[in-house]
């Protein structure tokens, strides 16, 4: 083994006890993993990884990724290490360090810096939020194709815009994790070379040894994959690991995988190699022994010896900086000769979108037998992305069904032999595709990703992570109901509309007709910190006629009255979303004609109605009115809020049939008359209380 330098060591040791003293101090946390990466990560970061420390947001930058969240104190030491400042409000680096010392010492305390996993958009560095082993790896799959669409986008002869890669550093709980063989699957499949993983194998988790339920060989894992594999016998030996990221860096046709062995909590002579060295302190006892195997002064916490900070400036900031201001000046001759293309590149950055991008939004004629949601919607699709170079994405292979398949010239296809298409086609891997397409958020694309409503059961832990870090993801599920028919109750959403709605910063949508689904559209493209579901129908639904009712524009306040009472108060509120609410306005027809006042809201979205006023709110749902019809192929879970203890709920409790879709809307109950029979039953009662 080549030993490492005096100040090679020195700063190591410095990771490690800086780790250390964070877990003990807070009682909490993980400071094995640390301990024993801490030579792999300063080997990155010293010697290889581009990365502005003064301007920790340059586009160009390589991409760090802590897959195995919990050794966050290796990620917050270096940050602290290499002085990284902190960024504004306005993405502008400010006369801050993004990891101070007290955030360090307050390691996993309120407001510190240095919460338990690793939080994007709260600790600057930190390039997405990790913690649920495996999804870091995914998002970083999603930067890596973020770089390459970039680098065929804006790059041009003499000017390499985008050439930046992306290391990711992933646990044997990241490798046991499906969604890490989805993304490793499709990024070998891509040829996605500027992608790098490094695979902490310590042969370690909380319950023991790996050996109790992993013993797979995971370098043939990823050469079937169609990566590259090293292999470093030892985590302290920085030549071999330097020689393998030289390997990586040289790599032109795959995406590489660096297995390191490690000792996890090395050091420790109690702990290392042990399960309890995971994620529980050493111990103040353990602490001291283990700084004095290092040669650390045993009673000194939170120390940073002289030099330490100075030689990752003469190395990691100098090499960062010496890039980042090259990059800056070739941008600038560059916007000499494609002003268009840099206008682009600020407004993609910017979360913005171009001017007149909803300039070709068609307004859809009233139809009694009208369109499929998922159809009104692939058609406006096709159009906004014409108008928004940097919206792309796909299907988890359903696209022929989802009807997101962008058709317009040149639209192209993502694959190993063009990075430029628009096209993705993940193939049946939704929770990776959710990963993955965080990671393109995360890299300033604006990504969309389809598949069934009740697949986005296999997709919601990447979802909700989009929803913590504010990522803009636009999520097209279709298939919304027990309308799907015959498939059955497999492929029958029931609890996934309550589901998705349950998750905060999610923005559901559920749009009743082909305008609502226009004005849905409308909604989601400005959004910049927001991620949305949008929920369609497989079935035709009528095109409601919005000079007989009102505007579909009144989407955009989440619910709205659709149909009312000519003078006064209604005695009846017939409350849905999506198909069910061209049902509600057949019911309204006939309770009118009976000379029973109904009025029909259109729901299409709790989240953007809870966000208006409770006047506005009352005009809609007036709280004197208590006989309230609520009706939604779906759970009726949260409904209740909406109808009051005195209403009704025409929902689905219970899984669906296989079966034509006008047979099972007749057994669950989804019919005009059905709906009038309840209602009037409903108002009978509410009239003698």
């Amino acid at each position: 083994m080549t030993k490492a330098s005096d100040i090679d060591l020195l700063c190591i040791n410095t990771i490690r006890t800086l780790s250390m003293d964070a877990v003990q101090a807070a009682q909490s946390g993980h400071p094995g993993t640390p301990m024993a990466l801490a030579p792999v990560a300063y080997c990155l970061w010293q010697s290889f990884l581009r990365f502005d420390p003064a301007d920790p947001l340059w586009p160009n930058r390589d991409r760090f990724v802590l897959s195995n969240g919990h050794a966050s104190m290796l990620l917050y030491s270096l940050l602290h290490l290499a002085r990284v400042k902190a960024v504004g409000p306005g993405s502008e680096a400010v006369d801050e360090l993004s990891v101070k010392m007290e955030d360090i010492m307050n390691f996993r305390q309120l407001d510190s810096r240095c919460p338990g996993h690793p939080e994007h958009g709260w600790t600057t560095g930190v390039e997405t939020t990790t913690g649920p082993l495996g999804q870091g790896a995914a998002n970083s799959v999603g930067m890596a194709i973020s770089a390459r669409w970039k680098a065929r986008h804006f790059n041009r002869p003499g000017f390499e815009l985008f050439d930046h890669d992306v290391y990711a550093l992933t646990g044997d709980g990241c490798m046991m994790e499906g969604i890490t063989s989805e993304a490793a699957s499709l990024a070998g499949h891509l040829g996605l070379s500027n992608l790098c993983w490094i695979y902490d194998s310590n042969g370690i988790t909380i319950e023991g040894e790996t050996s109790l339920a992993f013993s797979e060989n995971v370098a043939e894992r990823f050469r079937s994959y169609g990566w590259n594999v090293a292999q470093v016998l030892d985590a302290n030996d920085l030549d071999p690991l330097r020689e393998a990221l030289g390997t990586f860096r040289a790599e032109g046709e795959r995406p590489s995988l660096i297995i390191v062995q490690s000792r996890i909590g090395y050091g420790a002579p109690n702990r290392e190699g042990t399960a309890s060295a995971h994620g529980e302190p050493l111990g103040e006892e353990e602490v001291r022994l283990a700084k004095r195997y290092y040669g650390w002064p045993e009673d000194e916490r939170f120390l940073v010896p002289a030099g330490v900070r100075e030689h990752f400036a003469r190395g990691m900031g100098k090499r960062g900086g010496e890039l980042r201001a090259a990059w800056a000046t070739r941008l600038e001759e560059y916007q000499g000769q494609y002003p268009h293309l840099v206008e682009e590149l600020h407004r993609m950055e910017a979360c913005g979108l171009p001017e007149g991008w909803d300039r070709s939004l068609p307004v859809f004629p009233a139809d009694s037998k009208g369109m499929a949601g998922r159809v009104a919607s692939g058609k406006v699709l096709n159009l906004v992305a014409e108008n928004c170079p940097w919206l792309l994405g796909g299907s988890a292979d359903l696209a022929p069904s989802t009807k997101t398949l962008l058709t317009f010239d040149n639209a192209g296809r993502f694959s190993s032999r063009d990075h430029g298409g628009r096209n993705f086609h993940f193939g049946v891997r939704e929770h990776g595709m959710g990963g993955i397409l965080n990671g393109m958020a995360l890299s300033k694309i604006r990504p969309y990703g389809s598949s069934f409503l009740i697949f986005s059961d296999y997709a919601r832990p990447a979802i909700r992570l989009g929803a913590l870090m504010e990522l803009p993801v636009i999520y097209v599920f279709t298939h919304d109901s027990i309308s799907v028919g015959e498939d059955g109750p497999t492929h029958q959403p029931v609890e996934q509309l309550a589901s998705l709605r349950a998750i905060p910063r999610l923005m559901v949508l559920r749009p009743a007709d082909a305008n609502e689904v226009v004005e849905a559209w409308r909604v989601i493209m400005p959004l910049e910190k927001e991620p949305v579901a949008l929920v369609l129908s497989r079935q035709d639904l009528p095109t409601i006629d919005r000079e007989k009712f009102a505007s579909a524009a009144g989407l955009a306040k989440g619910a709205y009255v659709l149909a009312d009472t000519d003078d006064g108060l209604p005695e009846l509120l017939l409350l849905a979303s999506g198909s069910e609410v061209s049902l509600c306005l057949e019911a309204r027809e006939e309770l009118t004609a009976q000379g029973i006042g109904a009025r029909v809201v259109s729901m299409p979205s709790w989240e953007l109605f809870e966000r208006h006023s409770q006047s506005y709110k009352d005009t809609v749902i007036p709280p004197g009115v208590t006989a309230r019809v609520a009706v939604e192929q779906a759970s009726s879970f949260g409904w209740h809020r909406y109808v009051g203890p005195r209403g009704l709920i025409l929902a689905v409790d219970t899984f669906g049939a296989s079966a034509p879709l006008k047979a099972l809307q007749t057994k669950f109950g989804f019919t005009s008359a059905h709906i009038v029979s309840a209602a009037k039953d409903l108002l009978a009662r509410d009239r003698l209380l």
